[in-house]
């Protein structure tokens, strides 16, 4: 440390200053012990962050203020003063948070090392001096790197890590103080938290997402959500000792414990008589046992509301290219066969024909009958929501995303092959997802043209005229600055509320948040606390990606903080709405001309020959693909040249981070 620093007053580069070192300590070192040595400092100082991790874990609640702005209690106090309790209880009737995990290469620490935090952070919180120094040890010996490249499964099981630890307890307490301090009385009947998840289920530039893993990752999150049920009533069967219900309670702990270990589709209980088991206690605790121990069945009733038997809704996600490929595949075969289910000359058809004739399909397809093997997989990957439905209950998989949709035909495309995998009417939501600076200034028309197609206009209205969109902020960065893209997105979400006000839809924004600006993130409860009457808002769901799970939702206390934050930001710009805090038309073509003359620079920037050559020779962007951190290859396109729009966010951002500038955020 001492050399380093001295050499940094010297004006010596890095070279200088390590040989120095060696010099001075070693006699005639091999490179392979220089090497050895040096990768010990780096670990070293991996440790010491992991440990200020832990001690920053430690700290949330003291750092924090849990009681203060932003906070339920905060806004129940807030609505209280301001006589606006009626208004709080009617928004909070329908109005959602839905946090999606996703798995993102950015979560670099292995499970084991993450599990060292948590012990850590309660250590320190004990002040066990003998115990910390006993797990730094063992973090000293754990190893950070992987060998091989984590499956999807993988990822999903580490995630489920914190589905099952932390977020199980703080939403469910979120809903408890919402029902008992806002209701009361009266029973809530809405979700207000509800949680997503897509390791397993997004097969977006993603090889290695098979249909079995989809399978697998749901068996995973319904056995998991049954544990803990099988955890809270074995410990409530110890209270609920009385005649009458400590048969219920037996019986249902029993059914649980077995349900644990069944394969899917062999289930012997369903949510529904797991519910309706839970109801006759607590009214048999009401009526003859004075109602001792009723708040705990609520504690697990409330549980029940929020998570069934699915935990989180798995989302599936493809590319629109991906699916355009495989439709005309699809055709090409199809005909082949002799299966009469697309017009003769389908692929010479005008773009408008098609639509119209894709707004026709139905049918029974049997995805083993093609030779093309994405087609098989993605026809597969249909029929995987109707399995997990059937054994999760529909909100186990209800669904489909389409990434890089930029016209009414992506979306007709996939609806058509969800509707040929025997599900006529099907009971899921076919989600775009518009990400370019382009494809965003287009969709509100793409969406009207949707409204008022025939048969797409019959699925919403079966799934109760609600059309879920969703927009991507990291790609949108990526392809046109941290101001335009936000700009974008706002203006966006504008255009389609209006529209879909216009035709009687209630839309839903589902935003791809990433966590730093870079990314296009930044500070989420501001965000949402500043959208206005002008946005649909009843629901806020966002992406939460890679270290920003373990970052902000890592412990039951820094989870409850941050997902309280989110419930408030949406009642905030909606019960206490100021008229003050509103776009004028000055701010407006104030922000127009930000964001064009940020765009221009932006994009002339990219467009330099050697902005890419640059970033490929210069920068970690080839090492993202050899860390073994994440399942998914480090750019969307197969070839071997780089193409700008194959590249995916992170590590783009990434090896701009590493170089130490910083293009994404800034630039734009």
């Amino acid at each position: 440390s001492e050399i380093c620093e001295k050499g940094y007053e010297e004006n010596k580069n890095p070279t200088e200053i390590v040989g120095n070192f060696f010099k001075k300590y070693y006699e005639k070192p091999t490179d392979t012990e220089k090497f050895d040595l040096l990768f010990r400092f780096i670990q070293y100082i991996e440790r010491q962050v992991v440990l200020f991790d832990a001690i920053e874990d430690a700290t949330f609640p003291v750092v924090n203020n849990m009681d203060g702005r932003g906070t339920l209690r905060n806004i129940k106090e807030e609505a209280e003063a301001k006589n606006k309790m009626p208004e709080l209880k009617a928004y909070l009737e329908h109005f959602k948070v839905r946090p999606v995990l996703t798995a993102h290469p950015t979560q670099f620490y292995p499970g084991s090392v993450l599990g060292i935090i948590t012990d850590l952070a309660t250590a320190i919180r004990d002040n066990n001096l003998n115990l910390i120094k006993k797990l730094l040890a063992q973090l000293g010996k754990t190893p950070f790197f992987k060998k091989e490249k984590p499956t999807p499964f993988d990822e999903a099981v580490s995630l489920i890590w914190y589905l099952e630890n932390v977020f199980y307890q703080s939403a469910s307490q979120i809903f408890d103080y919402i029902q008992d301090n806002i209701f009361g009385e009266e029973e809530l009947n809405n979700q207000v938290l509800n949680l997503g998840f897509w390791p397993g289920g997004d097969r977006d530039g993603n090889p290695f997402v098979t249909t079995e893993i989809t399978l697998k990752v749901a068996d995973r999150l319904r056995s998991t959500i049954l544990k803990n049920y099988y955890r809270d009533v074995r410990r409530l069967r110890r209270r609920i000792t009385f005649k009458f219900v400590d048969k219920l309670i037996t019986d249902l702990e029993s059914k649980l414990y077995e349900n644990i270990f069944l394969q899917s589709g062999r289930t012997t209980i369903t949510a529904e008589e797991t519910m309706s088991t839970l109801l006759e206690i607590r009214e048999i605790l009401e009526t003859k046992h004075q109602s001792l121990f009723v708040d705990e069945i609520n504690d697990l009733i409330n549980k029940m509301k929020l998570f069934g038997f699915h935990f989180a809704t798995l989302d599936i996600r493809q590319d629109s290219r991906v699916h355009h490929n495989v439709l005309s595949n699809i055709v090409e075969e199809s005909l082949e066969m002799g299966l009469d289910i697309f017009p003769k000359n389908y692929n010479k058809l005008s773009e408008e024909k098609q639509i119209n004739a894709l707004s026709k399909i139905v049918g029974k397809v049997n995805p083993s009958l093609f030779k093309h093997e994405m087609s098989r997989n993605t026809l597969e990957s249909i029929y995987a929501m109707k399995t997990i439905q059937r054994n999760n209950g529909e909100m186990g998989s209800n669904r489909y995303i389409i990434s890089n949709n930029g016209s009414v035909l992506n979306v007709m495309e996939a609806f058509a092959m969800i509707r040929m995998c025997d599900w006529e009417q099907p009971t899921t939501d076919v989600v775009p997802l518009f990400e370019t600076v382009e494809d965003l200034e287009d969709a509100h028309n793409v969406m009207e043209t949707l409204y008022k197609n025939k048969a797409y206009a019959e699925h919403l209205k079966r799934r109760g005229n609600k059309q879920t969109i969703m927009l991507g902020f990291s790609d949108g960065t990526k392809d046109g600055g941290y101001l335009m893209a936000n700009w974008g997105i706002y203006r966006a979400k504008e255009a389609l509320s209006a529209i879909s006000r216009k035709y009687g839809i209630k839309v839903v924004f589902f935003d791809g948040r990433g966590g730093p600006p870079a990314r296009g993130g930044g500070k989420t409860h501001q965000f949402y606390a500043s959208l206005g009457p002008t946005i649909e808002n009843e629901e806020v769901q966002l992406t939460i990606q890679g270290q920003t799970i373990s970052s902000n939702f890592g412990t039951p206390e820094s989870c409850q903080y941050n997902l309280e934050q989110l419930l408030s930001s949406g009642i905030a710009n909606n019960v206490f709405a100021n008229e003050k805090d509103r776009l004028g038309k000055e701010d407006r073509d104030t922000m127009d001309r930000l964001a064009k003359i940020s765009y221009k620079a932006y994009v002339d920037f990219k467009n330099h020959p050697k902005f890419l050559p640059y970033l490929e020779r210069m920068s970690t962007l080839k090492y993202y693909a050899k860390t073994n951190i994440g399942s998914r290859p480090s750019k969307r396109g197969g070839g071997d040249k780089l193409v700008f729009s194959d590249l995916r966010a992170i590590p783009f951002v990434g090896s701009w981070s590493q170089l130490k500038q910083n293009v994404p955020g800034f630039y734009g």
